[in-house]
């Protein structure tokens, strides 16, 4: 079982942690799971830690590794929940650089990404909410709205990352492009 982690609660599903036989660099252990996101370090730690160290924070405490750039954050996130996630959470990887949504005074969780198939498949209440997104927050409008929301692809971009506010609910999206 993987810790905890609130503001990631499903690593494997969004494939920031696979499955994997690797040792952990920082605790030598082979756990069954390696974490495959951004590390922000001096060493090279590419699949090189385990989940166990980033939750607890030994990863951060031994080689001052990061795994969310600590401007991915709105302003009003509390600079506890940033170290929080910032520190002991792991991140995710995007096309050129990541966000982390805010809504009632608290950081989002991450959810995962997803491409226009993946939304209609899986989610297809949330079309018309990202599309909101796309007119309201990104400012792009009319077709080419309509053409940036049908053109998301998890694996070749542009990708929309979901995430869910942890006290009312309410889906948030970060959308990247290559």
């Amino acid at each position: 079982m993987l810790p905890e982690f609130r503001y990631h609660p499903d690593p494997l599903n969004t494939g920031s942690v696979i499955t994997s036989n690797a040792e952990c660099r920082c605790c030598g252990k082979r756990r069954g799971y390696i974490y495959t996101g951004p590390v922000y370090a001096e060493a090279d730690l590419d699949e090189a830690l385990c989940p166990w160290c980033i939750a607890d924070g030994s990863a951060h405490r031994t080689f001052d590794a990061g795994f969310v750039d600590r401007e991915a954050f709105p302003p009003d996130v509390p600079p506890s929940t940033t170290a929080e996630i910032s520190e002991r959470t792991p991140g995710y990887d995007t096309w050129q650089r990541e966000e982390w949504p805010a809504c009632c005074g608290d950081a989002a969780a991450f959810l995962g990404p997803a491409g226009i198939v993946d939304i209609r498949k899986n989610s297809p209440e949330l079309e018309g909410s990202l599309l909101g997104h796309i007119i309201y927050n990104m400012g792009i409008s009319g077709g080419a709205a309509t053409r940036l929301l049908e053109s998301l692809d998890r694996e070749a971009g542009p990708t929309a990352y979901f995430f869910r506010c942890l006290g009312c609910g309410e889906y948030k999206f970060h959308i990247d492009r290559p």
